[in-house]
């Protein structure tokens, strides 16, 4: 049984007052045990809830790393800073970095080598858009991106110290979602793909959704046989409904 994982990405959101009410209120309502949980908060709030948080059942990330370690990157960071801040995990390849910032799939992946190289976990994000959808190009779409970074030399060195994250781009901060069954479809194909490089290794790595999850569709998605948690934007600003998703990604190790 795989291990559930849920991340929060708070995105550009929050203030020193908003920390501080939502540790506030995670201590009240926060599970713990039976889920991997994950605060990426923005980065000038990383330490400040890293060191807030202590021992609460909470591991922590960031939204982006620069591939290099230093350098003349003016308002970029290195993953190594990130690990010095409290790090453990590196959201690489999100479909707003890739949009936005005209991210490429060899960008990606050479930022996924960094995350690794500062020994941070990678959650790898990967989705498609509604015109890919639309025009039957889906899967194509999403094992490009993971190609690029199971393309790479020494991918068959690979362990499962990564997490993908299946974020169809339409379903971002849009309230659609895709259906369990659309879900369960792309994460078996993302898996089957991994599969390729080994049985045990693609049985071993997490496989997560993100799309507009939130506390009424989190259960009909996580009980999916290759669903194994989340990516949450917009519900994760929301303390207690954070938990109660951390939660319900929980009971699969009651399953």
């Amino acid at each position: 049984m795989r291990r559930p994982f849920v991340a929060a990405n708070w995105k550009m959101h929050g203030t020193a007052s908003f920390v501080e009410a939502y540790l506030e209120d995670w201590r009240k309502t926060g599970p713990r045990g039976v889920v991997d949980v994950v605060i990426c908060p923005p980065l000038a709030y990383l330490d400040r809830v890293a060191a807030a948080w202590g021992d609460h059942g909470v591991q922590f990330g960031v939204q982006a790393v620069h591939a290099e370690p230093s350098g003349a990157y003016t308002g970029e960071h290195a993953a190594e800073m990130a690990r010095d801040l409290g790090a453990t995990y590196a959201i690489v390849g999100h479909s707003e970095r890739r949009q936005l910032f005209a991210e490429s799939d060899a960008v990606v992946a050479a930022k996924f080598v960094a995350a690794r190289r500062a020994g941070l976990m990678p959650v790898l994000c990967v989705g498609e858009t509604l015109a890919e959808r639309r025009a039957g190009g889906a899967e194509a779409k999403v094992l490009a991106q993971l190609d690029g970074v199971l393309g790479r030399p020494g991918a068959k060195a690979l362990d499962a110290d990564f997490v993908v994250a299946y974020e169809p781009v339409w379903a971002i901060g849009t309230g659609e979602t895709a259906t369990p069954t659309q879900a369960q479809r792309m994460h078996g194909t993302i898996r089957a793909r991994l599969g390729e490089v080994g049985d045990a290794f693609a049985q071993s790595v997490r496989i997560v959704y993100g799309g507009s999850v939130n506390v009424d569709n989190a259960e009909a998605l996580f009980t999916q046989t290759d669903i194994d948690g989340g990516l949450v934007g917009g519900a994760s600003l929301d303390a207690a409904a954070f938990a109660a998703i951390c939660r319900v990604a929980g009971r699969r190790t009651d399953s």
